[in-house]
């Protein structure tokens, strides 16, 4: 009987404990917690709700547009390769001289629509030193167009609708005007009075009637297949200087012309070559 009950009261007391330690949690009492806690605690809640998200980048930290931008569209029709910039049969037709990207040295802008140059097609590319648009239907070139151009040393405009010429930068070596529609009336006198370091010029297939000025530094000369009809002393020597010799002219070509070459034998006496051409 003592043992029954030794036993009672021991599972009386294990039912007790039980539920003081798997009850419900006791609630909150009012001042229980420290002052400032819970409006500490909103806080940091409001704080946290504000920051990105850990896998979005702040637009902040985002990079900037590339300032060479500009350049894509010339760079997607054309090919831009190491300060050159090759634009040649575009397609759909190029009928104007593209944007060049800044520092760009060489343009080949060959076979192509364009109509005109304007005065500033090239204002803002003064690093160009050569410039070939063969094959275009240029029919106009603005007065300065090449003007800002003092590094530029070759120039081709053959195989254009050219009847006169621009002014032309000082530091040209090489200029190509062949197959054009250009007439004496179209060169100035001076065209090439200035450009000291010229040595290839090339008027070919034109409607010339006369010999323009050739400045001392030429080397290679094309007139070939104009309406030339006579030269005189002065055309390539000096009829004031009968000790004058031009040596550095070494190529002349006038065959294709009506002027007969063998009645102006005094016009070559300077020359180390006879220009090729009529004598008969």
């Amino acid at each position: 009987m003592k043992a029954l009950l030794i036993t009672c009261l021991l599972a009386l007391w294990l039912t007790a404990a039980s539920a003081r330690t798997f009850g419900p949690e006791p609630r909150l009492r009012p001042g229980s917690l420290p002052n400032g806690y819970i409006s500490e605690y909103l806080k940091s809640r409001r704080a946290r709700r504000a920051l990105p998200p850990a896998d979005e980048p702040d637009a902040s930290m985002a990079p900037k547009e590339s300032d060479s931008g500009a350049d894509l569209p010339t760079c997607l029709l054309c090919v831009c390769l190491s300060g050159s910039v090759y634009c040649e049969e575009v397609s759909p037709d190029m009928t104007s001289v593209p944007l060049l990207p800044k520092e760009t040295a060489y343009l080949y802008a060959r076979f192509n629509k364009i109509k005109k140059i304007g005065k500033n097609d090239f204002g803002d590319t003064v690093t160009l030193k050569r410039i070939d648009l063969t094959g275009n239907v240029i029919s106009e070139i603005d007065d300065g167009a090449f003007s800002k151009l003092t590094l530029l040393e070759e120039l081709s405009l053959a195989e254009n609708r050219l009847v006169k010429l621009p002014a032309l930068p000082a530091k040209l070596t090489s200029f190509n005007a062949n197959s054009n529609l250009l007439k004496t009336k179209g060169v100035k006198a001076n065209a090439f009075k200035k450009l000291t370091g010229l040595a290839n010029l090339y008027l070919a297939n034109n409607q010339l009637e006369a010999v323009p000025f050739i400045p001392e530094s030429v080397r290679i000369l094309h007139l070939q297949d104009n309406n030339i009809t006579e030269v005189n002393v002065d055309t390539f020597c000096k009829s004031d200087n009968s000790y004058y010799l031009r040596l550095s002219l070494s190529e002349v070509r006038m065959d294709g012309n009506p002027v007969v070459l063998s009645k102006y034998p005094d016009s070559f006496t300077c020359m180390k070559v006879l220009p090729v051409g009529r004598y008969r």
